[in-house]
C-alpha cells in the first residue's frame, strides 16, 4: 500500500513542492519506507528528490526549495512487490517519449508476462522489480506509438486504455508529462482509491489528485471526487480538465480493507466516511461479542489498540454499556508496525510502540479491540502486555473477519503461512495469541458496515477474507510465485543490509578506510 498525490497550480510562478510535501505528510500512514517528489519547471525541466525513510527524513526546507515548478507528483512507499531498495523509491521517470513522471499504488498480477513483453517486443529496459516502473514503461510505450512531436488528450486516453487492456490487478496512478500537465487514473475494478479536487486562486483553478480526500481537505481544496473504476482524468497546464471512463462496464469492487485499517478516519472514500464506517463496525462487533459470550459475559472494560481501532472500540463499549478506557499508551514517533518490512522488525517494535497502564488492567477482565489480526505479531505482544499489567482474563476482538488468504493487490500479506488465522479456528487462534478468547467480526457484518453508507457499491474486494480475487488471473501457481517473491524470509537479507545499524557500520568502515 502506498500514498500518491499530484498537484497543478494555475499560477506558473508558484512552487508546487511545499503543498506536495504537506500532502505526503498527510499520507504518511500509507507508507513509511520511502518518499519522493518530482516537479516540473520552465521549459519542461524536471526536479527530483526521493529516498528511503519517512517524509521528515527525506525532505527539509532547502530540499523543498530545490523542487522548482508549479506542478508535480509525490509518493510515499510501503514495499510489496519489489524490495526496499532506494532505487525503487518513487516517483519514477522516463525521458522518452515526452518526459513522463509516474507514481502508483497497488500491484499487478500479470507482471511477469508484462516484463517479458517489455523486453522482447517493446525493447524497453526495466531496471527494478517495481510494478510502478512497469506501468510507467507500458504507458510510455503506448504514447511512443503515436509518433507525434506533441501529444494531446486523445493520445493520452488511448495510451491509458492500452494499459487497461493488458495490466491486471489493483492500481491507482498519477502521472505528469513535462510541460503538458498531470494525470490520474484508476484500475477497471476501482480496487485502489484515488480522487481529485479543485481550488480557486487569483490566476485560475488549481487541481490536486490524492489517494485520500484528507489531503485535499488539508490543502484547502474542495469538491473532492473519487475517480470511477476505469476512469482517467487529465489536467493540462492551462487547468483544463478532461475526463473519460475508458472501461464503461467495469465491475466496481473497492478494497474493503481500506476502511478497516489503511485509510485515515477523517477521509471519505467512494462516498463513504471512514469514521462512520468504523463506528458501524464497532456496533456490529458488539453484536458478535453478545453472540459469542452471551448477555451474562464477565467483561469489565473495553480497551482499544491505538490508533485505528479507537473509533470502533468506543462504539462497541457504548452498545454493550461497558466502560471504555485507554489502557495502552502509544509512542507516536514509531511507525505503523503492520506496514514495516520484515517480521523481526515488526516484533521488536511492538513493545517500543505501546505501554500498558497497570491501573486500567489490574484485576480486570478486559476485552481488547483491534481493527484486524493479520500475522498476530502485535496481538500476541498486546495480550501478554495486558497480562503483565495484571489483567485476570484477556479477550481479543477484531473488527474484521479472520484473514486467511494472501492479498495480491498491494497489501503486504503475501504468504498464508504468515497469517495467524491460516488453517486455524477461533480456539486455535486464541491459543496461538495467548488470549482467553478471540472474537472476529463476520464478513457479512463488515460489508454491511460499509455498504450502508453507499448502497450503490454491491461488490467488494474482500479477498483476504474470502479468497475471491475480482480481477481473475490469480491461481495457486501465481500465489506460490508471489509468496516466493515477497515472503519475509526473502526480504530479510536486503533489509539486514539496509538497516540503520548496518548502514552505520558501513559508514564507519568507510571512514576508517
Amino acid at each position: 500500500m502506498c500514498g500518491i498525490t499530484a498537484l497543478l497550480l494555475a499560477d506558473h510562478n508558484l512552487m508546487a513542492s511545499p503543498e506536495l510535501h504537506e500532502g505526503l505528510g498527510m499520507l504518511q500512514h500509507r507508507g513509511q519506507d520511502a518518499a519522493g517528489i518530482v516537479t516540473c519547471g520552465n521549459k519542461g525541466r524536471l526536479y527530483q528528490i526521493k529516498g528511503n525513510g519517512m517524509v521528515r527524513d527525506v525532505f527539509d526546507q532547502p530540499k523543498i526549495e530545490q523542487l522548482i515548478g508549479s506542478m508535480g507528483v509525490g509518493h510515499v512507499r510501503y514495499p510489496t512487490a519489489g524490495s526496499s531498495s532506494t532505487s525503487e523509491a518513487q516517483p519514477f521517470y522516463v525521458n522518452s517519449p515526452y518526459g513522463i513522471v509516474f507514481a502508483h499504488n497497488g500491484n499487478l498480477v500479470n507482471a511477469d508476462e508484462l516484463r517479458a513483453f517489455m523486453d522482447q517486443d517493446a525493447h524497453r529496459h526495466i531496471n527494478t522489480d517495481s510494478d510502478s516502473e512497469l506501468l510507467l514503461n507500458i504507458f510510455a510505450d503506448n504514447l511512443q506509438k503515436t509518433g507525434k512531436v506533441r501529444i494531446n488528450e486523445e493520445d493520452i486516453f488511448t495510451a491509458i486504455k492500452g494499459i487497461y487492456d493488458v495490466c491486471h490487478g489493483g492500481y491507482a496512478c498519477v502521472a505528469m508529462i513535462a510541460g503538458f500537465g498531470i494525470i490520474g487514473f484508476r484500475d477497471p475494478h476501482g480496487i485502489r482509491p484515488i480522487g481529485f479536487a479543485k481550488r480557486q486562486s487569483p490566476k485560475g483553478t488549481d487541481y490536486m489528485f490524492a489517494s485520500e480526500s484528507v489531503v485535499c481537505d488539508g490543502c484547502s481544496f474542495s469538491d473532492f471526487e473519487d475517480l470511477k473504476p476505469g476512469e482517467a482524468v487529465i489536467v493540462n497546464k492551462n487547468s483544463t480538465v478532461t475526463r473519460r471512463q475508458l472501461v464503461p462496464n467495469a465491475s466496481f469492487s473497492p478494497c474493503i480493507f481500506e476502511y478497516v485499517y489503511f485509510s485515515r478516519p477523517d477521509s471519505i472514500i467512494d462516498g463513504i466516511s471512514v469514521y462512520k464506517c468504523r463506528l458501524a463496525m464497532g456496533e456490529a462487533l458488539a453484536d458478535q461479542v453478545l453472540k459469542k459470550m452471551g448477555p451474562n459475559h464477565d467483561i469489565d472494560v473495553i480497551i482499544p489498540v491505538p490508533d485505528t481501532s479507537r473509533v470502533a472500540a468506543l462504539q462497541t463499549a457504548y452498545k454493550l454499556d461497558l466502560t471504555y478506557r485507554e489502557g495502552f499508551i502509544k509512542n507516536r514517533y514509531i511507525g505503523r508496525t503492520f506496514i514495516m518490512p520484515g517480521q523481526a522488525m515488526r516484533k521488536k517494535t511492538v513493545r517500543r510502540k505501546f505501554n500498558a497502564m497497570s491501573l486500567e488492567f489490574a484485576g480486570k477482565n478486559v476485552l481488547i479491540v483491534d481493527d484486524s489480526i493479520v500475522r498476530g505479531t502485535t496481538s500476541k505482544e498486546i495480550v501478554q502486555m495486558a497480562r503483565d499489567a495484571g489483567a485476570k482474563k484477556v479477550y481479543l476482538a477484531s473488527c474484521a473477519p479472520a484473514i486467511r488468504y494472501p492479498n495480491v493487490y498491494g497489501i503486504d500479506m503475501p504468504s498464508p503461512h504468515e497469517l495467524v488465522a491460516y488453517n486455524k479456528n477461533e480456539d486455535d487462534i486464541a491459543i496461538a495469541l495467548g488470549a482467553d478468547k478471540v472474537i472476529f467480526q463476520n464478513l457479512e457484518g463488515l460489508v454491511a458496515s460499509c455498504e450502508k453508507f453507499n448502497p450503490s457499491i454491491t461488490k467488494w474486494d474482500a479477498s483476504v477474507f474470502d479468497g475471491k480475487y475480482v480481477t481473475g488471473k490469480v491461481d495457486e501457481a501465481y500465489l506460490a510465485h508471489l509468496e516466493n517473491l515477497r515472503a519475509d524470509g526473502k526480504k530479510g537479507k536486503l533489509e539486514d543490509l539496509q538497516s540503520p545499524e548496518t548502514l552505520g557500520l558501513i559508514n564507519f568502515n568507510l571512514q576508517l578506510k
